[in-house]
């Protein structure tokens, strides 16, 4: 199982991120949910998720937000599991409790941890793609969902009033493309490191 912990950034100065971020992280997760996000302590929410791609989507759309640090553990879980996510035990909850601890120090505020030898290579990976997606300017970044809905760069450019080279230039800037085939990557990495750690 794929265990996120997610840890507010910086909650003493400023209000409780928890209500907000347990509506947003359970939302991009999607169908990828066995314990959906919850509060476990203070301001640190945490869900085990079955899905690699979600569990990209949820860490990228964290660094962007700037506010979350994002630690991953991938592994077993004991079973059966019990409904409350925060009741969970087994390696990948282990292995989440270090990978938030290292991420509030972390390139892209995200880490990852698991007994397997690839783990330093999915982390190092997902925190390239973290930094890259934090840096993406707003007008980069709302060209590129767009495109991902399935739009047309021209579609896209009537939509925001500006030219399909403007549109072009935005995507290329925020390296739009070359990203999201990295974030394919990652979750094929993490698809291949999660059979192996819980076979």
């Amino acid at each position: 199982m794929y265990v996120l912990t997610m840890d507010q950034k910086g909650s003493r100065r400023g209000g409780d991120l928890v209500g907000e971020g347990l509506r947003t992280f359970t939302a991009l997760a999607g169908a990828g949910v066995a314990r959906p996000f919850q509060r476990t302590a203070g301001d640190e929410i945490q869900a085990v998720l079955t899905e690699a791609a979600s569990v990209v989507e949820v860490m990228l759309h964290a660094a962007r937000d700037g506010r979350w640090s994002a630690g991953l553990g991938v592994g077993p879980v004991e079973q059966p599991m019990p409904e409350e996510t925060r009741a969970g035990r087994g390696p990948a909850f282990e292995h989440a409790r270090d990978a938030v601890t290292r991420a509030k120090r972390a390139p892209g505020g995200v880490a990852c941890t698991a007994e397997h030898p690839d783990a330093e290579h999915v982390e190092a990976v997902l925190q390239l793609l973290a930094e890259l997606d934090h840096r993406r300017t707003d007008s980069s970044q709302q060209a590129g969902e767009l495109i991902a809905e399935g739009r047309t760069q021209t579609e896209v450019a009537e939509q925001l009033g500006v030219s399909q080279q403007a549109v072009s230039r935005a995507l290329d800037r925020g390296l739009w493309h070359q990203t999201r085939r990295v974030a394919s990557l990652a979750v094929q990495m993490l698809e291949t490191m999660h059979e192996e750690v819980t076979a």
